[in-house]
């Protein structure tokens, strides 16, 4: 039996429990792993309150779709894996058919990426989420190059700081955006071009003055909703707004309409366009872990919880006082 986090009702982060579960053998394409970290990620917060792009279909329902391990056993027609194998799962597939959140888990071999030399099971659950997510959406999807713009908001989220990384590789100017002025040097710290306080100033207006009038080539949305409008005023002609995330949970208006027509793509992305895609999530990979080689990518961790304290850190996680990745430790005695 493993103890595996489970939620029997959708709720708050006291609804989680943990339970004893057979985890069972790994089917055809599948691998049983002994889990030593699990990333934490605002989709487990939105499942967990069944408020997610999909909705829970069962209960009790597990939860997580990142962590970092080793091999404990392999399927039938799994291939280009061993047991004994470092590996982090990174999030493509659904949390009803797998979960993470537990001391091993059954997850298919195709959510595995083999874990770089010197990346530890800490940091093996902390990177992929946040890179995968920042590399499919400016990279792969947007074509991010020298010299443009990008706008990001939520900044101090793991993907935030893995996204001002991204753009700062390619040649780009991160211009980010937080809600009080606590985490402005953090962000500026961590590589920000510029920081605006969204409680405190006028974000369309600075950006415009930033970008002499012309704004920026991309934004990328985490958090959705109203604001949207607001932001949509500073894509440049022909630019894009990425809606990434919807952190905000209030409903999220079109507005071409209300700015009157201009020339704005507006896009939605979740990091399952590369993780399930093979040739997409190669590239991704190669990129990625380059960056980590060269040094120019660096998982950010903010606080690691024991898996005990996995109520804890998801109340953290809704804090949003965090910069950075939560991650919980799994000790197998």
């Amino acid at each position: 039996m493993a103890r595996t986090v489970r939620f029997h009702q959708a709720g708050g982060p006291e609804v989680l429990r943990l339970d004893d579960v057979d985890p069972g053998e790994p089917g055809p394409g599948e691998v049983r792993v002994r889990v030593d970290a699990i990333g934490i990620n605002r989709a487990e917060v939105l499942f967990r309150r069944d408020q997610y792009i999909e909705p829970v279909k069962q209960f009790p329902s597990r939860l997580g779709a990142e962590a970092a391990g080793v091999i404990e056993a392999i399927g039938p027609d799994v291939t280009g894996f061993a047991s004994g194998q470092a590996i982090s799962v990174i999030p493509a597939f659904s949390q009803n058919d797998y979960g993470v959140y537990a001391e091993q888990a059954v997850v298919p071999a195709s959510a595995l990426v083999n874990r770089p030399d010197g990346i530890d099971a800490v940091a093996g659950a902390a990177v992929w989420m946040p890179y995968l997510t920042a590399y499919g959406a400016m990279v792969e999807i947007a074509g991010l190059r020298a010299g443009e713009t990008v706008v990001l908001n939520a900044a101090s989220s793991s993907v935030g700081l893995a996204a001002i990384q991204t753009a700062n590789r390619v040649g780009a100017t991160p211009l980010v955006v937080t809600r009080t002025r606590a985490k402005r040097q953090r962000l500026l710290d961590e590589g920000a071009a510029e920081v605006i306080v969204s409680d405190e100033e006028d974000v369309a207006g600075r950006v415009l003055d930033l970008t002499a009038g012309r704004g920026a080539e991309y934004v990328f949305d985490a958090v959705a909703g109203p604001e949207v409008v607001n932001l949509a005023r500073v894509v440049a002609s022909g630019g894009t707004l990425f809606l990434w995330g919807a952190q905000s949970g209030q409903p999220t208006p079109y507005p071409g309409f209300d700015l009157g027509m201009p020339a704005l793509n507006l896009r939605t992305y979740t990091v399952h366009e590369i993780t399930r895609d093979p040739q997409r999530l190669l590239r991704a990979t190669a990129f990625v872990s380059s960056g980590l080689l060269a040094g120019t990518f660096r998982p950010v961790v903010d606080r690691v919880f024991p898996l005990e304290q996995v109520v804890r850190a998801h109340e953290h996680m809704e804090s949003n006082s965090q910069v950075g990745k939560i991650v919980v430790s799994v000790d197998h005695g």
